[in-house]
């Protein structure tokens, strides 16, 4: 088994916002640091243009210890929404604490989590509250009735529970840290499609 003590220590030292749930994300890091471990045997890679934003100077310092360390890599699977099915192998996500994380907790769930270049991943709601801060690339985001907005490293995308978000990618990929709080079960996620479209 691999230890990730340094590497929830260093995502831990990315989370130094003033949000709660950022707070909260933050001290379930160094709480379960110790307690952090990944199988070598069941690591993936990451897509190319997730680990060459990861790579690129602008991004956070933990970065090299996540692109290095042997996580098991995989497309998210929240929904059986068959748009939503078809979207995800576009994503990479390691869920490193929460009711199926690394480390077992079933009152949070956060890990990391990345799109490659040009991926519309549409409109979603949950009953969780969410906040995702990136650590690498761009994406555009869109909550509520807004329009998309480019956001770099450093933002922090804040959606309590209901509202509607969605993300895009166009030149380059994103990688970054996402927290759930509150009722943290995938049982009433709903995907609602591209906006201003439809989706079956």
């Amino acid at each position: 088994m691999h230890a990730l003590h340094d590497l929830y220590v260093a995502l831990a030292g990315a989370l130094d916002g003033s949000l709660p749930i950022e707070m909260a994300g933050k001290e379930a890091l160094l709480e379960h640091a110790d307690h952090a471990f990944s199988d070598p045997e069941l690591a993936a890679p990451l897509p190319k243009s997730i680990a060459d934003v990861m790579s690129e100077p602008d991004a956070h310092s933990c970065c090299d210890l996540l692109a290095s360390a042997p996580l098991p890599w995989a497309p998210p699977l929240v929904t059986n929404n068959r748009d939503y099915v078809a979207l995800s192998a576009n994503k990479a996500l390691v869920e490193l604490i929460g009711p199926e994380g690394l480390v077992t907790n079933h009152t949070i769930r956060m890990g990391v989590y990345g799109i490659i270049p040009g991926v519309e991943y549409g409109v979603r709601t949950h009953p969780a509250e969410e906040l995702f801060v990136m650590i690498a690339g761009r994406a555009d985001w869109l909550t509520g009735e807004g329009a998309y907005a480019e956001h770099c490293i450093g933002a922090r995308l804040h959606h309590p529970s209901m509202l509607p978000h969605a993300t895009r990618t166009q030149d380059r990929a994103f990688m970054s840290i996402y927290i759930w709080t509150g009722e943290v079960s995938f049982e009433n996620y709903v995907y609602s499609g591209i906006p201003g479209g439809a989706s079956n």
